[in-house]
This record gives structure tokens, C-alpha cells and sequence, in this order.
């Protein structure tokens, strides 16, 4: 259910539930116990519980047996603790003739103890919290057993909190078993983990967190995922290091693989298993296998070469023990890893005793002594994590074959383990061995056609050595390099990453300058925004990686593909120059557009899409696939994801060696902050951008930007000067949205002069362009300057067809100025304005059109959230004509709950009895309104009963 969250988050109705039995004192009293896992929150449950029944005038007292308070040792190693100081009835006397029964023995002070409390209930009636029940001692478990014995005709409700697989202690079983009312206490949704991640990440650092932070930790915890004290172990770990503030939200810097809990080993084991028992040896184990899992996969009988100077079976029972205390899970294959990954990487920060990077040599050189390295390697490739984790203790002679076999035997079945073997082969081997150039140009072409481009950029320095080499200028050594070359610019384009780029290593643009098929691929990047604008050279051949033989073709741009790409940004005379050169059939013209407009957003990843069509290998996670996604996400509306996808990529750039700094996603996301009218995050996405970089979307971002801020003059002149320049470059495509807000702003300020300016130079654009980007800006200028509805109109439509909701807007805006009924318009603009959540100087702006068209603005009905799972379920059950009583028991709640949220689903709703929100359901109503989620199924309308 969708609840306030409260003191504790996640367990509202729990707390409600408990605090209900606490109030029910005399003959409505019961006995509950509450059972959870160690961590999950039966403490914190019980606290606020106590909390609410105070508050509603109920005495509330807890048992205790583990330090003295407010009432003198009865005799029965029992104590009585008042927090509130409620129980002003049991005064000193009567204190003191309990303290003197107590020295006549133990069941005689138990009897004093028990009628003094009793006596007390008549006088004023109180209830009792028992909590950690499983760590009560047998003689006091069975005091309070008699005790119970006592509570129940008096009346007095009591509440025991005890973790499960306890019970089969025969005095904590009779405990449990007089219990009237079993609650369990269930591991967190991850939506109230989320919440307590948020509420913790604000209290500590004091700015909120980015949402992904919670699914970070959520997948860190494994088996405790729902674990509280888990969760504000691992957000307690993290400091300002491993966090980066992206608008206004705290983003995770680091994987998490990466994330862990506390720093004692004792606790750790503790947390991740309570009942676990951890001795020294199980520890020093345990760190050990720690530290050779997070390099290498680790099966059951590889962990006995980690302690061999302990023996076989010792090594064998702690690694029994350690499975059946769900410390380790073991898979069909025999594969250890953590239940909690987040307790193997707080293990790997501790040092290890153990010799690690030798166990991982034993088991390569065991198995090699008997099979032979290529054998070994071919026989069972996953030693080739274990031969790269073991390092110098592996000779090269032997490692190398070993590393080449696994790489080969694994490449059809798992790519990444032969993309690693391959990257550790080529870091052993010379420059000048004779089989480096075959080895480069295996892993590339494997990389390549799995769209790895991490492990393309992996064989980074072995090229550049290679390259180097004295023997490097053979005709084809040099051939095949130029292709391996070729595929790493490629990588480093999907990672937003520049050979040209100020902060590039400059020894890859001396390489590229030798190889011009890759440095074309290089150059490339300059036409989307990544890197400075430099000439794409184009060479009449292309050399080729080995495509499988399988396929006819590769995932590599041939010269002509090349060449179209490069002219998707420029003149229609370009592009169809380029377009010549191809099969009549190779791309088709909405192709093209989709082309196009990939250019004038920096996208390369559509763009590659476009152009390669089904041979475009998969982009993977690189940054170039994630702003696919965000351009996407832009052009349909869904800005608030866009913005996230943004931020996926500014962390990814900080946390990600191989990945770059994306400036379209930066400039995208300035755009977004300033159509919000959020111009200090809109500034501060700018501020990450270079002076250097002058792709149109950049420009676009930067206009709106400071003419917002109030730099009108400068923001025109400026932005002036970036379409002269973009255009000298050859970069059209996205100019003409700069032009047509430079008109925009031109009349804004009262000058016509200048925004005819803009319109001629708008026209010349299309001209020269002749792209449907440029025929609808056109349109829309004519609307604007000419007042002519009719082109704004073929905007709308045209705008619409090609899906941008924000251009859509401005159509929407345009037509309401000029048509001859301009009411729709203005709904459909102040609907989608709303929907993108556009700032106030948008709306001012519909405003005062309003006003000069003698028309009201709209109207808009209030946005509803989604239903959530348990709401649904909640409906289903009164369509069903499920009563309260059959509703609390499906949901574990009280009948009271179900009236709170019955009440709560008819605000929602609009419905005003159980029978309306059944029929709104069964009829289809509540989807229509959009109060389901798209995967949530729901009744075809007239199906009701």
C-alpha cells in the first residue's frame, strides 16, 4: 500500500497492529508475538508501538533481565522498566515488600512480584512489551512463562518479539505457543527500501538520493536485500567519495559490486547470518576465498588449495558450515559465491593472511601439470581468470598458451571470459612475438561483433605498442592493425571518447595519423558532437575484421557507409553525393530521416543503427546506447527519465575508466532544466561542457540558457556567432532549431529586423539542407512572423508524425496566436506543458496569449497516481464482494485498516461506495482514467457480474 511513511518506514501497518493489541487491555487482552529475522526491525516495530499507545493514554511497561531499572530484582531475574513513568500506582512501599518477599526465595518473590503487578492492573491497566525473547535464559523464560499464566485472567496484554527457528527450545516453543496471535514481520519492499535509503542518504549527508542508490544497494544485499539494519550498514559505509551530486541528487560513484558493509569480520558474519558460528580459521577462510572470488569464479574444491597447511577436511567442514549457514550459496556447478555480495567486498577490504595470487597459480599448475597449458586451457577455460589473477607467479610460457586456449574454446559460448583471456594474453605478450598481430586481431573482431566495446578499448596499449614494433611496417601485419585499429576508434566513439579530443592521449592521434581508415572512424565522432569538428578522410578501401563465416558482412561502416554518415549533419548535395556510392536498396528514406535527425542530436548509436540496419552489433551499456535511450526519452516526453538517463551517463563517465564525458547528454539535460525553468541546474550541466565544443544541440542549450538568465543581448550574439561557425564546419543538421529560437527571442525583444534576419537565414538553411527538421522550422516560422495558421498547422501535423512532444508545444503555441479558434490549442499546450513540467515563464507566456485571444486558460484536472499491487488487490477482493473481515485476513491487517484504505481508494477514485469502485473496475473505468499501471490486466469492459 502507498502510506505516509512514518518513524519506521515500510512497517506502518505492523506498528498499527501491535499498538491495537497494546491498547486492548482487560477482556479483549491477547497475547501477540511479533518474529522477524535478526535485523529486520522487531525492536524498532515494538518502540513505536509503545510510542502510539502512550500517546492514546495506555500504560505501556517492558520486561527486561539483562540490566537493572525501575523496579528491585523480585528474585526471579526479571526486571520491570517504566520508560514512561505510568505506573505511578506501584509506589515504594509496595516496592519494598517485593524486595523483602525476593529474600525468602524465588517463587515466593515471583508470587509477590506477579500480585503486585496484578493489583496494579485493577488500580490502572497497563500493558507488557517482551522483546529478544530467544536470548532470554531457560529459568527466566520459564518465570515468564508463569507470568503469562498470571497476565491473561487480569487482563493484561502482552506483546513478545522473538526471531524464528527458536522454537524448537522446549520453554521458548511453550512461550510461542501461548501466544493468541502470530505477526511476521516480512523482509522490506524495495520501494521501502528506497525509502529508507532515502531518508537515511538526507539525514546524513543532507540532499536527497538519486533513486538508482537504493537499487544499488538492494542488489548489494543479495539475500538481505529487505534487511533495514542491513541497508543503513551499507549507506553508513558510504562516504563523499563514492557519491557525486547531480541535480540536487546524490548518485552512486562506485559498482555495486563494490558497495559493503561494516569493517569486523565477527559482525559481518553476524549480520549476513546471525546463528553463523565464525572462528578464527572460518574467518581467515572466508577472507581468502573473498579475495580470489572477486577475481576469479571459485568452485568448492578450488577453496581447498586456499589453506593447505590446514588439511583438506578442516577446510571441507568450515565450508559445510559456512553453506548451511547460508554464508555461501553453491550452485548446480558447484560455483561459491556470497548470499551477500556486499559482506565479500567488505571481507576484501580487510587483509589477508593467505598466500591468494598463489592458490590461483596451484590450480592452474595442477591442472596443467597433468593436461599440458593448451590442454588446460581448451579443457577448461575458466582457469584463465585464475592464470590473469595469479600474476608474475604464472611464468609467461606458461600462462600465455593457457590464456590463448581458453580464449578460443570459450569465444562461441561465453564472450566476456574469452574478451578477458584474450586482454590478459596480449598484456604477457612481447610487441615483437610473432603472434601478437593475430591475437590483436582475434579479440578485436570478437569484441567487435558482441558490441564489447569495454574490451576493445582493453587492447588499447598492446596496439599502440604493436604499432611501435620495429617489425609493425610489414604490408600484412600493417593491413591487419589498421582493421584493429579501425575497431577500437569505433569503441571509443560509442564511449563519447576523442582521439582529438584536448585531454586525449596524444599517442593515438600520432597512430591514427598513419592508418586512415581509422582515423576516418575517428574523425567521425567530430560530426556528433564528440570531439572537435576535424575533416572525416575517407579511404577508397576499407580494411575488414574477419566476420564469422556465418555472416557476409560486419558490424564495421564500409568506406561508403562511412562517408554517409559523416554527411548526415551537412548539405542534401552532400548526402546524396554520399548516398550514390551504396546499393539503391542499402537505406531508404525514412532511414535517412531517422539518420538526420540521429545528427542533429549527436546520436551516433541511432545513427550507426540507420545506416547498418540489422548488421549494427549491439551497443551494449556504452554511453552511446544510453543516450539512444535519452534522446528517445526526450522526444516522446518523458523528460524526467531523460534526465535520469543523464545522470546514468555523468556517473558512468566518473566510475568507468573507458567511458568518456558525453556533451550532447549534458547539453540535452541543460535543455530540459531550462524549459523547466530550473536555470541554476541548467547552468550547472553547461558548466561541465567545454568552451571547445560547438555542436548545434550545444548551442541550442547555451541560447536558452542565458537568455533566460537575463543575458539577452549576449545570449543572441553569441549563439549569432555558433551558427556561423557550425555552418563553416559543415554541421546543419540541429542549426535550424537555433534559428528558429533566435528569431523567437528576436521578436520577444522587439526587434523584427533581426528576426527577419533569422527567417531569411532559415530559409537559406533548407535550402541547403532540405531535411524535414528544417521544412518543419520553416513552417513554424511563417506561423510565428506571418501569423499564417495554415503552415503552423502542417507543422503540428508533421512535428507530430515524427514524435517531439516539445516541438509540439511550440506548434501548439503558435496556433494559439493565429487560429481562427484558438481554444484546443491552447488546452493541447497547456496539457503537454504540464506534462513536460515547463517552467513559469511558459506558462506566462500562455497566459498573456490567452488574455490577447479573450479566452480563459484551461483547466487542468489534478494528475492521479497509479494504483499500486496491493491497491489492485484490494479492488479485486471488494469486486468480488470480499467483506473487511475476509479483506484483513488475505492482507494481514486490521478491518480498521481496510476502512482507512477503502477510504483513500474512494478519494482516489472519485467512487463514493464499495459497489461504484467495483463497477469501475469491472467495467474499465479506473484504466481509462489511468489509474492502473500498463502491466496491470484488468476486467474487458461489460464483463461485470
Amino acid at each position: 500500500m502507498q502510506q505516509d511513511h512514518g518513524p519506521v518506514i515500510g512497517r506502518d501497518g505492523e506498528v498499527r497492529d501491535v499498538a491495537e493489541v497494546l491498547c486492548a487491555t482487560g477482556a479483549s487482552a491477547r497475547v501477540l508475538l511479533v518474529t522477524a529475522e535478526a535485523g529486520v526491525g522487531k525492536t524498532a516495530v515494538l518502540d513505536e508501538a509503545r510510542r502510539r499507545a502512550a500517546q492514546e493514554g495506555t500504560r505501556v511497561l517492558r520486561l527486561a533481565w539483562e540490566a537493572a531499572v525501575d523496579i528491585p530484582d523480585p528474585g526471579c531475574d526479571l526486571l520491570l522498566e517504566d520508560p514512561d513513568a505510568g505506573l505511578l500506582c506501584f509506589a515504594a512501599a509496595r516496592r519494598a515488600l517485593v524486595g523483602a518477599a525476593a529474600q525468602d526465595g524465588e517463587l515466593t518473590g515471583l508470587s509477590a512480584f506477579g500480585a503486585a503487578l496484578a493489583d496494579a492492573s485493577r488500580q490502572a491497566p497497563f500493558s507488557l512489551v517482551v522483546d529478544g525473547v530467544e536470548r532470554m535464559p531457560r529459568h527466566v523464560a520459564e518465570t515468564l512463562g508463569l507470568l503469562l499464566r498470571l497476565f491473561r485472567p487480569r487482563g493484561v496484554p502482552v506483546v513478545m518479539a522473538v526471531r524464528p527457528g527458536t522454537a524448537g527450545d522446549a520453554v521458548v516453543g511453550q512461550l510461542t505457543a501461548a501466544a493468541d496471535r502470530l505477526l511476521e514481520l516480512p523482509p522490506l519492499r524495495q520501494a521501502d527500501v528506497a525509502a529508507l535509503v532515502a531518508t537515511h542518504v538526507a539525514g546524513r549527508f543532507g540532499r536527497p538520493a538519486e533513486p538508482a542508490l537504493a537499487e544499488a544497494v538492494s542488489r548489494a544485499l543479495g539475500t538481505l536485500r529487505g534487511n533495514p539494519r542491513a541497508v543503513l550498514s551499507v549507506v553508513d559505509s558510504l562516504d563523499e567519495r563514492a557519491l557525486l551530486e547531480l541535480d540536487g541528487k546524490l548518485c552512486l560513484t562506485v559498482p555495486a559490486g563494490e558497495l559493503r558493509l561494516g569493517s569486523d569480520p565477527a559482525e559481518l558474519l553476524g549480520l549476513a547470518r546471525p546463528d553463523a558460528t565464525a572462528d578464527s580459521g572460518t574467518t581467515e577462510a572466508l577472507l581468502a576465498l573473498a579475495h580470489m572470488a572477486s577475481r576469479a569464479e571459485v568452485r568448492f574444491d578450488d577453496v581447498l588449495s586456499l589453506l593447505p597447511s590446514v588439511g583438506v577436511q578442516a577446510v571441507e567442514r568450515r565450508l559445510d558450515r559456512l553453506v548451511a549457514d547460508r554464508v555461501l550459496i553453491v550452485d548446480r556447478e558447484g560455483r561459491l559465491s556470497f548470499a551477500v555480495p556486499a559482506l565479500g567486498a567488505s571481507l576484501r577490504t580487510l587483509p589477508v593472511r593467505h598466500d591468494v595470487p598463489g592458490a590461483h597459480a596451484r590450480l592452474v599448475t595442477s591442472v596443467s601439470d597433468r593436461l599440458g597449458a593448451e590442454a588446460t586451457g581448451s579443457g577448461h577455460p575458466r582457469l584463465a581468470d585464475h592464470a590473469t589473477a595469479a600474476g608474475h607467479r604464472l611464468d609467461d610460457e606458461l600462462a600465455v598458451p593457457v590464456l590463448l586456449a581458453a580464449a578460443r574454446e570459450s569465444a562461441r559460448t561465453d564472450q566476456s571470459l574469452s574478451a578477458r583471456a584474450y586482454a590478459s594474453a596480449l598484456r604477457r605478450l612481447a610487441p615483437q612475438d610473432p603472434r601478437t598481430p593475430g591475437v590483436l586481431h582475434e579479440a578485436s573482431s570478437l569484441s567487435l561483433w558482441h558490441g564489447d566495446h569495454a574490451g576493445l578499448l582493453a587492447i588499447g596499449e598492446p596496439l599502440l605498442a604493436r604499432l611501435d614494433a620495429p617489425d609493425a611496417e610489414h604490408a600484412e601485419s600493417a593491413a591487419g592493425l589498421e582493421a584493429v585499429a579501425g575497431a577500437w576508434a569505433l569503441a571509443a566513439l560509442h564511449e563519447h571518447r576523442s582521439p582529438y579530443a584536448d585531454d586525449a592521449d596524444p599517442r593515438y592521434r600520432e597512430a591514427l595519423s598513419s592508418l586512415p581508415a581509422a582515423a576516418g572512424l575517428a574523425a567521425l565522432g567530430g560530426r556528433y558532437g564528440i570531439g572537435p569538428a576535424t575533416p572525416v578522410p575517407v579511404p577508397a578501401a576499407h580494411p575488414t575484421v574477419a566476420a564469422p563465416a556465418r555472416r557476409r558482412s560486419g558490424p564495421m561502416p564500409s568506406p561508403p557507409e562511412l562517408r554517409l554518415l559523416a554527411a548526415a549533419g551537412g548539405s542534401l548535395a552532400d548526402l546524396r553525393r554520399a548516398r550514390q556510392s551504396l546499393p539503391s536498396d542499402a537505406i531508404d528514406e525514412a532511414g535517412l530521416d531517422r539518420l538526420r535527425n540521429a545528427a542533429a542530436y549527436g546520436d551516433l548509436a541511432g545513427a550507426l543503427a540507420a545506416v547498418l540496419g540489422d548488421r549494427y552489433a549491439a551497443a551494449g551499456d556504452s554511453i552511446a546506447a544510453r543516450y539512444l535511450t535519452m534522446v528517445g526519452d526526450y522526444l516522446a516526453g518523458d523528460w524526467d527519465a531523460a534526465l535520469a538517463a543523464a545522470r546514468g551517463i555523468e556517473v558512468r563517465g566518473r566510475s568507468d575508466t573507458t567511458a568518456g564525458a558525453s556533451q550532447s547528454a549534458r547539453a540535452l539535460a541543460a535543455e530540459i532544466h531550462c524549459m523547466r525553468g530550473d536555470l541554476e541546474r541548467a547552468r550547472a550541466w553547461l558548466r561541465r561542457i567545454p568552451d571547445t565544443a560547438t555542436h548545434p544541440l550545444v548551442t541550442r542549450a547555451r541560447l536558452g540558457v542565458r537568455y533566460r538568465s537575463g543575458q539577452a543581448g549576449e545570449a543572441l550574439e553569441r549563439a549569432w556567432h555558433d551558427v556561423r561557425q557550425a555552418r563553416g564546419a559543415g554541421l546543419l543538421a540541429g542549426v535550424e532549431r537555433v534559428l528558429l529560437r533566435i528569431m523567437w527571442f528576436e521578436l520577444l525583444q522587439g526587434r523584427p529586423s533581426t528576426a527577419r534576419q533569422a527567417e531569411e537565414e532559415l530559409q537559406a538553411l533548407h535550402e541547403e539542407a532540405a531535411s524535414p527538421m528544417t521544412h518543419e522550422a520553416v513552417l513554424i516560422a511563417r506561423g510565428i512572423a506571418h501569423r499564417d495558421a495554415d503552415s503552423a498547422l502542417a507543422a503540428h501535423r508533421l512535428v507530430q508524425r515524427r514524435g517531439d512532444v516539445h516541438l509540439a508545444v511550440l506548434c501548439c503555441q503558435c496556433l494559439t496566436h493565429v487560429a481562427d479558434d484558438p481554444r484546443p490549442w491552447l488546452t493541447e499546450a497547456t496539457r503537454n506543458a504540464h506534462r513536460l513540467g515547463m517552467g513559469r515563464s511558459f506558462r506566462t507566456e500562455l497566459t498573456r496569449a490567452a488574455r490577447r485571444r479573450n479566452i480563459s486558460m484551461p483547466r487542468l484536472r489534478p494528475t492521479r497516481d497509479e494504483l499500486t499491487e496491493r491497491d489492485i488487490k484490494l479492488v479485486r477482493m471488494v469486486s468480488d464482494g470480499a467483506t473487511n473481515r475476509q479483506i484483513a485476513v488475505a492482507l494481514a491487517c486490521s478491518e480498521k485498516t481496510v476502512e482507512q484504505r477503502l477510504t483513500r481508494l474512494f478519494q482516489r477514485t472519485g467512487c463514493r461506495s464499495r459497489a461504484e469502485l467495483a463497477a469501475a473496475w469491472l467495467d474499465g473505468n479506473l484504466a481509462r482514467l489511468g489509474l492502473l499501471p500498463r502491466a496491470a490486466a484488468w476486467p474487458s469492459p461489460g464483463t461485470g457480474r
